[in-house]
């Protein structure tokens, strides 16, 4: 089975009103005010799901700095699951500091069949993740629900591109070190996160973190594969496309193309996936 952990959809209307999202939202702004950048819907997700022979992909939404914009994009992600099941997981997006509306938010998309949080964006929502007078209310209701917090993750180092963003290991670290309990996962190979778990200390705070490979061909050579997988282990890795950034065959082939012991490349093209999200392994 292939799963795909991190791909982004948006409801018609933001697609063909885009230009006034832009203007509603830095976060949105960041990341699709070129025009080049790519918009779809959760039907030409399907598509290129049967085109490319990926079995369940996993919307994330985005780091919306309104509390109104995550809940007009989360009914649309809720309306999707339903609609596809099979296909389909959804994760929600909140706005912390709207304090009780996000928690309320939370525990309405809850109810509603969503599996996760994410794709969260502490550097342009303003979140201080070492606030805990602001942050352990949502993470309660992100462990009593048994919810994945999917953040995004930035290389302190390296090219500038759109949507970077500052969510640096060095940020990351004390909040996953200070919530053992929840399970998180890195976007983009947690910004280089894995590498310091060389460090016993380090590799001993992230007993339920993961690292998704969305957009790796624009960061990493694929040697980061293996350096990976030998240093946080293979079960740690989740295949993740940022589609409709990248295509979900650029990344399955660039999975496939490694050295890896066959048994790890099933892991990370969905096994370690259907772990954590609780799905039967149809292919086993």
């Amino acid at each position: 089975m292939i799963i795909d952990f991190h791909t982004h959809v948006f409801p018609p209307q933001i697609k063909k009103n885009c230009d006034k999202y832009i203007e509603s939202d830095p976060c949105f702004a960041i990341l699709y005010s070129d025009k080049n950048a790519k918009l779809a819907t959760t039907d030409e997700l399907i598509d290129s799901m049967d085109k490319a022979g990926v079995d369940v992909s996993v919307i994330v939404n985005i780091g919306w700095t309104t509390h109104e914009l995550c809940v007009e994009t989360n009914d649309y992600i809720l309306e999707s699951i339903n609609r596809y099941p099979d296909r389909l997981v959804g994760f929600c997006s909140v706005q912390p500091l709207s304090l009780q509306a996000a928690l309320d938010e939370l525990e309405r998309c809850a109810r509603g069949g969503i599996k996760g949080v994410g794709e969260i964006r502490p550097d342009i929502q303003l979140l201080d993740l070492g606030d805990d007078e602001l942050m352990n209310p949502f993470t309660d209701i992100l462990s009593r629900h048994n919810l994945i917090l999917l953040t995004h993750s930035s290389e302190p180092v390296g090219h500038i591109y759109s949507g970077k963003g500052a969510v640096t290991p060095d940020v990351l670290y004390p909040f996953i070190a200070s919530h053992p309990e929840l399970t998180i996962v890195c976007s983009h190979w947690g910004g280089g996160l894995p590498f310091y778990a060389l460090m016993p200390e380090v590799k001993k705070a992230m007993p339920n973190v993961y690292f998704d490979t969305a957009a790796s061909p624009f960061l990493y050579s694929p040697q980061i594969y293996a350096q990976v997988a030998a240093i946080a282990g293979g079960d740690r890795i989740l295949l993740g496309s940022d589609w409709p950034l990248l295509t979900q065959e650029r990344l399955i082939k660039e999975v496939e193309s490694t050295d890896l012991p066959a048994e790890t490349k099933e892991q990370i093209l969905g096994g370690n996936a259907c772990n954590l999200l609780g799905i039967a392994d149809k292919t086993v």
